[in-house]
């Protein structure tokens, strides 16, 4: 008799942890997949007692919560999750197509662990899950123990009979195993909207008037009625009945110009509008847009220019956040605003700098929380807000919430509106004078980011900084302590002058960059020029993608150097890849 494997028609790809969660291509996650990887995650968490803190509870008396976004590929990824929560002894509580905040927050609510099957804003033929512990996301530490439980149960299972598995030889459940999705429960986003009726009372946004873009996002439905509870007036537009992901770090002038009309028909149809806000697939990251409008007469040639629209990038959007919220420990990815540093700084306020993506920022705060800081947050480049420490806001308490909530970022800016009397560009234009944007190219091979990192990281893990000084080259380590010091004469610093050179051959003053003063290795490459420009060069954690973080002292001179990065066919981006490559040969 043949086994699983044996009968396999096709060939399993076992799919990886990303920046934060699994992902995949849709048609790798067949059901044994994504059965391997739940059941795995399960089995994991019961070693570590991760499933909930109640240890004597027994398991037919566990629910397991989980969510999906509406990518059309999540039900049937949820069904097979189902499957192996049953399997492992557990029931399931589904909680329909909800925010991955919600769920989150529900779940630790009830100090349990959670599953999102979502894939946030990556492309459309990718799909992934989301792991909680009862205490909060899976961190980095944890990834490799789950990784060996998910081969240890995907071994058994292909090497069990096939005639006796529940998977076919395309490794999708047999039609006998194969369950609908159960009616969802409605208790997970009644528990999150409470959460902000608690904190923000009914007269808190009176006044403004917002334009929520509704999209395929999956807090389309919930978030809007938050705002509306809080006294905005909420006008939803835009929704899509077919998926298409947004990336909110990605902001294009294309995607600017088409919200741009939006708000304008809005305002053409209801008044003046204050901001558009909306999030990602999965919404754990905002997207905030403040709206001006021109001091020209409408008029039926100029009503096209009356509105204007302005991105606040995740990271500033960070910043007033956690300016509004009176935070005393803040934890930000190495990809941020140097605005960040330079705000709080001067208020005495300590910022961390990590790698990228949330299981580091949540590090982070746990060392903040460690070290007595009472009112302790951290945010990420995208806008995804955390909470380390229960805060007091306004009339309530607010529960910490250490995992990206797009909803907190978005209702907070807006409160500080009112507050201040100020519309969100004023705001902004009161900050340190800092701008940021990212771009990306798509489709990005894979090996040719790994040849940009191998041909220009140093050999020395420990080595986080390289700055060059005209007599010596100075590394340094995360902490900002010095390694080691050599003279530019000599062979050690040689090999990095000419890393040194590489980058400047492409970051060149042709391209109106100065002289190359920096390189900080945190996560990715990111270059420090004499000019103020920052430029961070880093591949996608999660798809084929490679991205470009820049920074520098003007709006104009920051989307100048992203359509550099990533102009086609032959962008800076591009460049770099073709150049390390032949450096490396």
């Amino acid at each position: 008799m043949k086994t699983l494997s044996e009968s396999l028609k096709y060939t399993p790809v076992q799919p990886g942890f990303g920046t934060s969660g699994v992902r995949a291509l849709v048609d790798d996650l067949t059901d044994l997949e994504v059965y391997c990887l739940t059941l795995g995650t399960l089995r994991y968490f019961e070693k570590k007692q991760l499933i909930t803190n109640q240890h004597n509870l027994s398991k037919d008396l566990i629910q397991i919560p989980l969510a999906c976004d509406l990518r059309p590929s999540s039900p049937r990824i949820t069904c097979a999750s189902i499957k192996a929560i049953q399997d492992c002894g557990y029931s399931a509580e589904y909680l329909g197509q909800i925010p991955t905040p919600a769920l989150t927050c529900y779940a630790m609510h009830k100090q349990l662990a959670s599953f999102m099957i979502t894939g946030s804003h990556i492309p459309l033929d990718r799909n992934g899950q989301k792991a909680n512990r009862f205490d909060g996301e899976v961190m980095k530490s944890d990834e490799q123990g789950i990784v060996a439980e998910v081969n240890t149960t995907r071994e058994t299972i292909l090497s069990g009979f096939a005639k006796e598995s529940v998977f076919d030889a395309y490794g999708m459940l047999k039609p006998d195993h194969n369950q609908p999705l159960p009616p969802p429960s409605s208790a997970a986003e009644e528990y999150y909207r409470q959460r902000y009726a608690d904190v923000f009372p009914e007269d808190s946004l009176s006044g403004l008037r917002i334009v929520f873009f509704e999209y395929s996002a999956v807090g389309r439905d919930c978030l809007p009625l938050i705002l509306r509870n809080a006294g905005a007036e909420v006008i939803c537009m835009g929704r899509s009945d077919e998926f298409f992901p947004i990336d909110t770090e990605a902001i294009s002038d294309q995607h600017l110009h088409d919200l741009a009309k939006i708000v304008q028909q809005a305002r053409d149809q209801y008044g003046k509008i204050d901001a558009l806000v909306s999030t990602d697939g999965d919404s754990d990251r905002p997207l905030v847009l403040g709206v001006t409008e021109s001091t020209e007469a409408a008029t039926a040639e100029t009503s096209a220019s009356l509105v204007h629209v302005r991105f606040i990038p995740g990271d500033i959007l960070g910043l007033m956040v956690s300016d509004y919220l009176g935070v005393d420990s803040i934890s930000v990815p190495i990809s941020s605003s140097p605005a960040i540093q330079e705000f709080f700084l001067d208020n005495k306020i300590p910022v961390s700098l990590t790698r990228i993506g949330s299981p580091h920022v949540i590090a982070s705060m746990q060392k903040s929380r460690n070290s007595g800081y009472q009112r302790i947050a951290a945010w990420e480049a995208n806008g995804g807000f955390l909470t380390g420490s229960e805060l007091s806001v306004n009339a309530g308490q607010l529960s910490a919430l250490p995992t990206r909530d797009a909803m907190l970022p978005i209702i907070c800016v807006l409160h500080a509106c009112v507050q201040n009397k100020q519309s969100l560009a004023e705001m902004v234009d009161d900050l340190p004078a800092w701008y940021g944007k990212a771009g990306l190219l798509d489709d990005f091979p894979r090996q040719a980011s790994s040849t940009i990192l191998e041909a220009l990281t140093p050999s020395d893990p420990e080595v986080t900084t390289i700055q060059f000084d005209s007599d010596q080259v100075i590394l340094c380590d995360n902490n900002n302590k010095i390694i080691v010091q050599y003279p530019v004469n000599c062979s050690q610093a040689a090999q990095l002058l000419r890393s040194k050179q590489l980058l400047e051959s492409v970051f060149c003053r042709q391209h109106g960059f100065g002289e190359l003063l920096k390189i900080n290795y945190l996560d990715g490459i990111r270059c420090y020029f004499d000019n103020d420009d920052i430029a961070h060069i880093r591949p996608s954690g999660n798809a084929p993608q490679l991205r470009i973080y820049a920074c520098a002292r003007t709006r104009k001179r920051v989307d100048e150097i992203v359509a550099l990065g990533i102009e086609e066919p032959a962008g800076l981006l591009t460049q770099l890849a073709e150049r390390t490559k032949q450096h490396t040969q």
